[in-house]
């Protein structure tokens, strides 16, 4: 290893302000003018504002087909329904009304009700799935047993997947008991608690995937993966994975690990069955490509890779060996020796530097969706994501999928009455008008309609805003 290209990257790391260097992996920025797609944006519905510092703080938008509703998520407990058509937001569920014992731990900007998912037999009346609703929660309630312990840390509050079963799932709120827990984690540290939930959409009732649940789960905490979880097969800790929430061949008897899982048949008591994919430092959010079945994740980088990859059964998506295509060595410093030098690693479709300078010193990557419909004419086709922190939406194209680096990322700006605009200039001008201090940031997420809507979620102003032709 070239000693001057580890402390070159090294300083790169303390000196987000300054100008690209020429051993930055990417010295080449984002293009920030050519092939920039421009979209309508509207203002669909507003979140309540309980208080704090944010005015809210929703993490996932999805739509519940049978129910013919929208549902979204705010940390520190509540899940809301919005009709369709937008505007009026209502109270579904509380996870964190002390009737349930949940005990919601929203500390910080990392802790609280991180994913929800509803299983795609939830408004079918007959069916196993009827009824059920999925969360996945930081919770203060620590004395229960846990089924997974990280290998050191210090434990600082536990994780839980819970079952809810609605009665009449098409209420107007949540009308069922308490909760059932399927599976709790002991975290380590206080950050990296963030994961998706989701049951593949692509998935017939008649096919092998129908009805699993599929949860990104961090690596941890901390920095730089030091309990080196994600590598390890028998932590749960940095992966994706896979379950049967209506089965019962788990340890625990709560839940079921499909047989197809990679590990779950290797004969290797050192492997957890669970493990569907692994590799991974803080997976927030996953997508699927309706037209080819591609599962894209995007992990959250260290210091100075953030990436995008496509995520297949069994795939090692490299951390914390591999920081995006680069080895990484420290907190500082990745290897700029060698880059996507091993064969047996999932390495990125696209990546792009945290010092790039179109983005804030802190950068963290979020994933939106594959755009396979038409109502958007100018994003069909698109793999579309975006820097949390600093609101950049970006893309690449979806049938020519890069191999790896930046250089194919291109931006996607909002049409605002005639006025071509970033997500966060459009948050500070709507905390200006509610009489608040401007943001510095936007803490981006993404959600997806019925009928090809794009739904722009941020932690800053309390608005859902909706992408347009």
């Amino acid at each position: 290893m070239n000693a001057i290209r580890v402390l070159a990257v090294a300083f790169l790391a303390v000196a987000p302000l300054l100008a690209q260097a020429p051993n930055d992996p990417f010295p080449t920025p984002i293009n920030a003018t050519d092939g920039i797609v421009t979209v309508n944006v509207v203002e669909f519905a507003t979140l309540p504002d309980l208080g704090g510092p944010m005015p809210s703080r929703p993490m996932l938008l999805v739509d519940e087909p049978g129910t013919r509703r929208l549902f979204v998520n705010d940390m520190r407990g509540p899940l809301y329904a919005i009709p369709r058509e937008g505007k009026t937001v209502s109270i579904y569920l509380d996870i964190n009304d002390p009737k349930w014992g949940v005990n919601v731990n929203s500390q910080g900007n990392e802790r609280g009700f991180q994913s929800f998912a509803f299983h795609p037999q939830f408004n079918r009346q007959g069916t196993p799935g009827f009824g059920k609703l999925y969360t996945y929660t930081d919770t203060a309630n620590m004395p229960p047993v846990v089924d997974f312990k990280p290998n050191g840390g210090t434990h600082t509050h536990d994780a839980v997947l819970l079952e809810w079963t609605a009665k009449n799932p098409a209420a107007a709120a949540y009308d069922g008991g308490a909760p059932r827990e399927l599976l709790r984690f002991e975290h380590p540290f206080g950050n990296h608690n963030g994961g998706q939930l989701s049951f593949n959409p692509l998935a017939a009732a008649n096919s092998p995937d129908f009805g699993l649940l599929y949860m990104g789960i961090a690596d941890g905490g901390s920095g730089g993966d030091p309990l080196n979880n994600a590598q390890k097969l028998s932590s749960a800790f940095g992966k994706m994975l896979r379950i049967d929430p209506l089965g019962t061949n788990s340890a625990n008897g709560k839940y079921g690990i499909p047989k197809d899982n990679p590990f779950a048949n290797d004969n290797d008591p050192g492997t957890l069955g669970e493990i569907y994919a692994f590799g991974l430092r803080n997976p927030q959010r996953f997508a699927w490509d309706s037209r080819n079945g591609n599962h894209f994740v995007a992990d959250i980088g260290q210091n100075i890779v953030e990436e995008v990859s496509q995520v297949t059964k069994g795939a090692n998506l490299g951390w914390n060996t591999w920081e995006g295509s680069y080895g990484f060595i420290s907190r500082e410093a990745i290897s700029l020796e060698n880059p996507r030098g091993d064969s047996k690693v999932t390495f990125p479709v696209v990546e792009y530097g945290q010092l790039d300078p179109l983005l804030q010193p802190q950068s963290a990557v979020t994933m939106g969706v594959v755009y396979r419909r038409k109502e958007i004419p100018q994003l069909a086709n698109l793999l579309i994501f975006g820097d949390n922190p600093s609101g950049e939406v970006f893309y690449v194209n979806a049938d020519k999928l890069p191999n790896g680096g930046q250089s194919a990322i291109r931006r996607i700006l909002f049409n605002d009455n005639g006025q071509t605009k970033t997500l966060l200039q459009l948050i500070k001008e709507k905390n200006t008008a509610q009489g608040k201090m401007p943001s510095t940031r936007a803490d981006l997420r993404f959600g997806e309609g019925p009928n090809g809507e794009i739904f722009i979620l941020n932690k800053r102003d309390g608005v859902i805003r909706m992408l347009t032709k």
